[in-house]
């Protein structure tokens, strides 16, 4: 076992501790105060000079002796509102908020990795930007770009990984170009004219209208878009009315459309320009109008094809392997796209699913969880690709 190896093998109690115990005390979207101050206190307890940013974002730096690029190596910080059903003994401490998507990993397998970084000061030509960045859900990455996070000093590349559960335990996957969707959100408000339901003639009814438009958009993705572009347009809320002989004047929907290849927002025939065509139309048939609101999340996670060979070599090393190395295309968003939109970026999938661990739950579900065997392999491979990255430029 080699020194980097063995290094990281003493730590597999820390990284499993930091874990459990910012697993226990979730925090939301730019409400990750304690969350902050734990990865503040860390970084800074191993020499590295710290800086606040977009509130309760944490930026560690680790300068070497001898010039060089800057590479980012970032980790999300927030959780989910969602409530963990779970008998873990370190289950969530904060009732209706849990770390259903893994970012608790995250954050763990990072301090760590910049704790051995650390330890090899003395070998790094260049700089390491550890960024832990908050409100990853809804897209903080465009906050911590706009506050400054890939100047001072001027970021030259960026790698950051996610545990997925979608992979069995001891693979990765990594591919270039698009391998995350894109996603865009959506608010409409059906007006109508509301009524008796005993007399539907006098009325306008926007319940009709809002379930066509449930069925008529399917057509997007379905009819009007290569196949071998996948998009989804998924409703996620529904609210009207409040007694059932009474047709409301008005049905709220919300929900997300996704798309897993590259799409400019004034694209006529973009699929959310589809949909707006498609609502409308509808809405004007049945008499009804609609108020439509779009919010570009994120878009494609697209990596860099050098950075991306790069990160299988390394992959190939930590995991003695390149058997373990899989493709992969995932049409759930990450907003790491906005990094890696700047800058050459790789983002890699850390495969955590084993069933006799019960660990194979998909993200976001409430009995998430990880296999915490896989933690230093994550590690391992932001300490190679530091180290490697550094030394190759």
């Amino acid at each position: 076992m080699d020194r980097i190896r063995q290094r990281i093998a003493e730590l597999n109690q820390e990284v499993i501790t930091l874990r459990r115990d910012f697993h226990m005390h979730p925090e939301l979207g730019f409400k990750e105060h304690r969350t902050a101050q734990v990865i503040e206190t860390y970084l800074q307890n191993i020499g590295l000079e710290t800086e606040r940013k977009s509130e309760t974002g944490v930026i560690g730096l680790l300068v070497g002796p001898r010039p060089g690029p800057v590479l980012m190596l970032r980790a999300d910080m927030d959780a989910l509102p969602v409530t963990e059903e779970s008998e873990l003994p370190y289950k969530s401490k904060n009732n209706g908020v849990s770390h259903a998507c893994g970012h608790d990993a995250h954050m763990a397998m990072l301090l760590v990795a910049a704790k051995v970084l650390s330890e090899c000061r003395e070998k790094l030509t260049g700089t390491i930007k550890f960024v832990f960045q908050p409100d990853e859900e809804v897209a903080g990455a465009s906050r911590m770009i706009k506050d400054g996070v890939l100047e001072n000093p001027k970021v030259d590349a960026a790698m950051g990984l996610h545990i997925w559960s979608l992979i069995p335990s001891g693979r990765v996957s990594i591919s270039s170009g698009v391998v995350m969707g894109g996603m865009d959100v959506f608010k409409m408000r059906i007006k109508g004219k509301g009524g008796h339901t005993g007399y539907p003639h006098e009325a306008i009814d926007p319940v009709i209208a809002a379930a066509n438009i449930i069925q008529s958009v399917q057509a997007v993705q379905t009819r009007e878009i290569d196949a071998q572009k996948p998009t989804v347009i998924m409703f996620g809320k529904l609210a009207a009315g409040e007694k059932s002989n009474i047709i409301p004047e008005e049905v709220y929907l919300e929900g997300t459309i996704r798309f897993l290849h590259d799409v400019k927002p004034d694209d006529p025939d973009s699929p959310t320009n589809r949909f707006i065509r498609i609502c409308e139309s509808v809405c004007q048939a049945f008499q009804c109008t609609c108020r439509i609101e779009i919010e570009r999340e994120n878009i494609p996670l697209v990596n860099d094809e050098k950075m991306t060979s790069f990160a299988k070599t390394v992959a190939k090393e930590v995991f003695g392997s390149p058997d373990v190395i899989d493709p992969g295309r995932y049409i759930a968003s990450e907003d790491f796209s906005e990094y890696s939109s700047r800058v050459p970026g790789v983002f890699t999938f850390l495969g955590c699913a084993d069933k006799s661990k019960k660990s194979d739950m998909p993200l976001h579900n409430p009995r998430f969880n990880i296999d915490e065997d896989v933690l230093v392999k994550g590690v391992e491979l932001h300490v190679r690709g530091a180290l490697a990255f550094l030394k190759g430029q």
